[in-house]
């Protein structure tokens, strides 16, 4: 599903298995956010083949967290040209609370090609701004598109909804600051880890404002 020019959407919406939404960015340089799950990467490798695409012409895999719901996919890339980035926040809590996370996912001595950290990234022809946000995960990061008003929540949130905090490293305190201040950027486009996308300025807003009236108080 196309979102703006050369950005589209491979939803999950699949009620009998957890899996992320997987998005796509067709510049200069091919991206792809969330790969989600190893074992249920067949409708993003089904996406990208109506585009005349496969994994292999990927350049760079993004993950906003650590949960295997959004990153298992990366043993796709394993031997291809892509890079795989992910916070270094989230890539040192991996290693001290899962050490042998990189066998789980059926790659030994996992590192990550490019760790992130808050401020500018320019990929070809696209420049975006990544800022962490903790509290689903000490590592989680929203990515945020300037050019297209255009913000990748992960799991921090959703349409009318909140990531949780009662897996390791969460944090609802921080969950609140981390929501709070992605709700100050100018967005368009929330595309989140699960559900669905939120389109139109005023839609977001609301979301946001919905989300502080009701899920604050829990946080």
């Amino acid at each position: 599903m196309k979102i703006v020019e050369n950005l589209h959407f491979f939803p999950w919406n699949n009620p009998l298995a957890n899996n992320c939404n997987t998005y796509f960015i067709n510049g200069k340089k091919k991206i792809l956010v969330d790969p989600g799950h190893y074992h249920l990467f067949d409708h993003v490798r089904d996406e990208l083949s109506e585009m005349s695409l496969t994994p292999e012409d990927m350049d760079m895999v993004i993950i906003t967290h650590g949960h295997p719901d959004h990153m298992e996919g990366i043993k796709i890339f394993e031997n291809t040209e892509a890079l795989i980035a992910l916070h270094g926040t989230e890539m040192t809590f991996i290693q001290s609370v899962a050490p042998h996370y990189g066998e789980a996912l059926g790659i030994s001595d996992f590192k990550p090609d490019l760790l992130l950290e808050e401020g500018d990234l320019t990929i070809g022809d696209a420049t975006f701004q990544v800022i962490h946000t903790p509290g689903h995960s000490p590592g989680s990061i929203c990515l945020y598109w300037p050019d297209k008003k255009v913000l990748f929540t992960g799991d921090v949130v959703f349409n009318e909804g909140i990531g949780r905090t009662d897996l390791p490293g969460g944090n609802g305190s921080e969950l609140k600051e981390s929501i709070k201040r992605i709700s100050r950027l100018d967005v368009s486009y929330l595309l989140t880890g699960h559900g669905d996308v939120v389109s139109d300025r005023d839609a977001v807003a609301e979301n946001f404002k919905m989300i502080e009236n009701y899920w604050f108080s829990y946080l």
